[in-house]
């Protein structure tokens, strides 16, 4: 070894020497303010009593989640998606082999499981048909009609980011289906794919009101005009929080997004927890009748169904005035659905879950004979082909998932979309955030996730021993009770009857 190798090894030791008793006494000074700090807050007792170290408490607290999810949960226990019902949703999104082998993972003896009935003759594929399209607003001027049945449901741009809502309306305009604006308002970015759009209104009617807030015809003929939009939904309620209105943080609300909803920038964007001109069932049906007429398309709301008294009230008014009078088409969400940001409360305890708010809904339409006349959508934790299954065996006319969309542009469950965090780039408005999600190939696997699954409800319909989704009825499918043993979904719910005494069908 050379002399000047020996000298340049030895500088390189004296740096290096050097640098780490500057980090060191970086950590030990830190660790010094840090000590004086915990002990005269008053804030957290852990702290407190244990300076320096007890914020280590804090930082697992916070990386547990991450641990839960990827380490120690099983793939089945975890909320409020498990890791098999990502998986899948990664792997249809994907369009790549969905099959799994040696058997179930799933425990078949849990009470509420809902096992579908295979038929002993099931149909072949030769034998099978595509669903046929379903028409929805035979009173308007321009009815939509559609064969579409797994569909994109509301969400926000403000609440979602501009490339996710580049990816989901160019995915569903390749799939078919149509996505709903949220209550954010109409962007161009629902428009340039041209796929067909359902324009939700809000309580805050983000994009058809006036400086005061009220709905504006003018407005709504504005986004009438457009043609991809098809219908026009009124936002009663969500299902992550009934009984409040939306919330996008002023994190969120960018000079864009405040133009599109006609909103003040940088400010929280807080909707109120009910339309301020829909105070009683009547006020519902003058609303409905107004942006029908105004607009000439189907108009429907979405809602949270809670306790039934409500749906005779509102379907008994109906019968009163007209069967036209009826809304065309009935979102039911449920405690199941998902939000970007809610109290706890609500996420936990308000609600009623979508197997007794949708089974409810689709026989007190039946029972006052309206059934035909009003198309039912589920919405709520509804992303795999079981879950999308029970609910046409149920009565459903459509489908529709947030979440699930959100997996398949890549979402990883990281629970952050109340913030402007979200690593994905979903529900970020951060531009270094937003570069990971690329528009066009996001927008293949939306499409991928609308084909697969229609095509694997295909095959539990096949299997049970009908031509296609839409003929699936409650006796296709049982429910798994307390004692182990099964019911079927006819007998748990038994159809309605009309009030003429006529029984109807219920999908």
């Amino acid at each position: 070894m050379t002399e000047q190798t020996t000298g340049f090894l030895f500088g390189a030791l004296e740096l290096m020497t050097a640098l780490f008793i500057f980090a060191v006494g970086l950590v030990v000074l830190w660790a010094i303010f840090a000590y004086i700090a915990d002990v005269t807050q008053t804030a957290q007792a852990v702290r407190r009593n244990y300076p320096v170290i007890g914020r280590f408490r804090y930082w697992f607290e916070h990386l547990g989640e991450f641990f839960r999810q990827y380490f120690f949960a099983m793939d089945r226990e975890e909320l409020p998606f498990n890791r098999a019902q990502r998986s899948w949703v990664y792997r249809a999104a994907k369009d790549i082999d969905n099959t799994v082998a040696f058997g179930s993972t799933r425990n078949l003896n849990v009470p509420g499981q809902v096992l579908f009935v295979n038929c002993p003759f099931p149909t072949l594929g030769v034998d099978a048909v595509a669903s046929g399209p379903v028409a929805i607003g035979p009173f308007a001027r321009q009815p939509y009609e559609t064969a579409s049945l797994f569909n994109i449901s509301g969400m926000s741009f403000g609440a979602i980011s501009r490339p996710a809502v580049e990816a989901l309306a160019a995915g569903a305009a390749e799939a078919g289906c149509w996505i709903n604006t949220g209550e954010g308002g109409l962007s161009p970015y629902h428009l340039g794919s041209g796929a067909d759009v359902v324009f939700q209104i809000g309580t805050a009617k983000n994009g058809v009101r006036d400086l005061e807030g009220n709905l504006s015809d003018d407005k709504l003929r504005e986004v009438a005009a457009h043609p991809q939009v098809r219908m026009f939904e009124i936002k009663m309620s969500q299902g992550a929080k009934p009984g409040k209105g939306g919330i996008l943080p002023g994190a969120k609300v960018n000079e864009e997004i405040a133009a599109i909803r006609g909103i003040r920038p940088g400010e929280d964007a807080i909707s109120p927890n009910r339309h301020l001109d829909i105070a009683s069932s009547e006020d519902l049906l003058d609303l409905i009748a107004r942006i029908r007429d105004v607009t000439g398309k189907p108009v429907g709301f979405k809602a949270v169904i809670g306790a039934y008294g409500w749906l005779d009230e509102l379907f008994e008014l109906i019968k009163q005035r007209g069967i036209e009078s009826a809304p065309d088409f009935i979102t039911v969400d449920s405690a199941d659905g998902g939000t970007g940001a809610a109290p706890l409360p609500l996420i936990d305890d308000m609600g009623l879950p979508l197997r007794v708010s949708l089974p409810m809904l689709v026989d007190k339409l039946c029972e006052h004979g309206l059934r035909d006349r009003v198309k039912v959508i589920a919405s709520g934790k509804l992303v795999t082909p079981a879950d999308v299954g029970w609910a046409l065996c149920i009565g459903a006319d459509f489908v529709t998932s947030a979440r699930g969309f959100m997996f398949a542009l890549g979402c990883i469950q990281a629970l952050q979309c109340n913030k402007n965090t979200c690593p994905t780039g979903i529900t970020t408005h951060d531009p270094k955030l937003q570069k990971g999600l690329h528009p066009a190939s996001k927008a293949e696997r939306v499409a991928a996730y609308v084909k697969n699954i229609v095509h694997e409800v295909g095959i539990i319909a096949h299997s049970c021993g009908v031509r296609n989704p839409r003929e699936l009825k409650r006796f296709h499918a049982q429910v798994v009770q307390a004692n182990g043993l099964t019911k079927p979904l006819n007998e748990v719910y038994p159809e309605a009857v009309p009030n003429d005494g006529k029984r109807q069908a219920t999908a």
